[in-house]
């Protein structure tokens, strides 16, 4: 039952926004150094600079990447998401690069674990990267397989388990890819690696500026929209997410991110388990450059932005302003 309310002028809620001592003891939600995950891109020396649509971004080295870690265990950012700039020449229609135990994304895995071992590091399950199609799966005549695409993520997810990874992020948004990982990593003895699943994941114009940065935009030929989720779609999310968790699922995301708030609550209000969302380059970038012009305070409405997928019932957030918020939160500026 709801309390009852006194009316006005009994009733004042300006009384508790008086100052700032008193409106942090109303304060229903906060941002912490701890809801962070950082997204980085790793790629080989060539492949290293920044992303021209991602203010800020760069594509790091291995080692560029250990510095990362480094720099997000001093700050207090407890995982960072490994994302790879392939080669061309690596790119394949059978995708063989995707599970080799000396990829670059299982180069970097070993890497920072052996520098940095208390950070946990993500990793992405897809295809894309590798693929000369630039899907997240095999394609045949214009087709993108299901069945063939799942057992090829589960040998990808393995091999990224056995570099070391602590988070798998399946974002292909396959049929049964999560069972099937589960049951591989149960075979194999890696019994703790989770699994955050893309459960959720959206056939989203929001994430250009990423398939530019991991060097997909020039390979995707057609679009995802037959297996990524339809934004007009709500009811299917939780489908997705019910699905999910019954294969083994230890946490679900919602991707895009503050398009989609609608959908993290409904998430975290059906299931109340460990749910996410992804501040996805689109996000980012739009953010960065209105700051840029002048157009919006950018440290504002960054932290307005993380803050609201807090309010929408989020655990954690992956976003692109992790070290820049966690300084910030650090220096008390936020």
């Amino acid at each position: 039952m709801r309390p009852t309310q006194a009316p006005f002028p009994h009733a004042r809620f300006r009384r508790m926004r008086k100052n700032a001592a008193l409106r942090g003891l109303a304060r229903e939600h906060t941002l912490t150094v701890e809801d962070l995950i950082w997204p980085i891109f790793v790629s080989e020396a060539e492949g290293a600079g920044p992303v021209a649509s991602m203010p800020g971004v760069d594509r790091v080295t291995v080692d560029g990447a250990v510095k990362a870690a480094e720099r997000a265990a001093a700050l207090g950012i407890p995982a960072i998401c490994i994302f790879p700039y392939i080669d061309s020449a690596l790119k394949t229609e059978d995708c063989a690069e995707a599970w080799d135990e000396n990829n670059l994304s299982n180069r970097a895995i070993r890497a920072i674990k052996a520098a940095v071992p208390e950070i946990a590091v993500m990793t992405d399950v897809a295809l894309d990267p590798y693929n000369i199609n630039g899907h997240d799966g095999f394609v045949r005549d214009g087709v993108i397989l299901n069945d063939e695409t799942v057992q090829a993520l589960a040998k990808m997810a393995l091999a990224q388990a056995e570099a070391g990874a602590d988070i798998l992020g399946p974002s292909d948004m396959m049929d049964g890819r999560i069972g099937a990982m589960r049951a591989v990593l149960e075979a194999n003895g890696h019994r703790d690696v989770t699994i955050m699943s893309y459960a959720a994941k959206y056939a989203s114009a929001f994430y250009g500026p990423f398939r530019d940065a991991v060097g997909a935009s020039g390979a995707l030929k057609g679009d995802k929209k037959t297996y990524q989720m339809d934004p007009g779609n709500t009811n299917e999310a939780l489908r997705l997410i019910e699905r999910d968790l019954l294969e083994g699922a230890d946490m679900v995301m919602v991707k895009p991110g503050m398009p989609y708030l609608d959908i993290c609550r409904r998430v975290k209000d059906a299931f109340g388990v460990p749910t996410y969302a992804y501040q996805v380059s689109g996000e980012y970038a739009m953010i960065k450059a209105a700051a840029q012009n002048g157009w919006i305070d950018g440290d504002k409405v960054m932290a307005e932005s993380l803050l609201g997928f807090k309010r929408a019932g989020c655990d954690g957030i992956l976003t692109y302003f992790a070290p820049e918020v966690a300084q910030k939160l650090r220096d008390g500026v936020l």
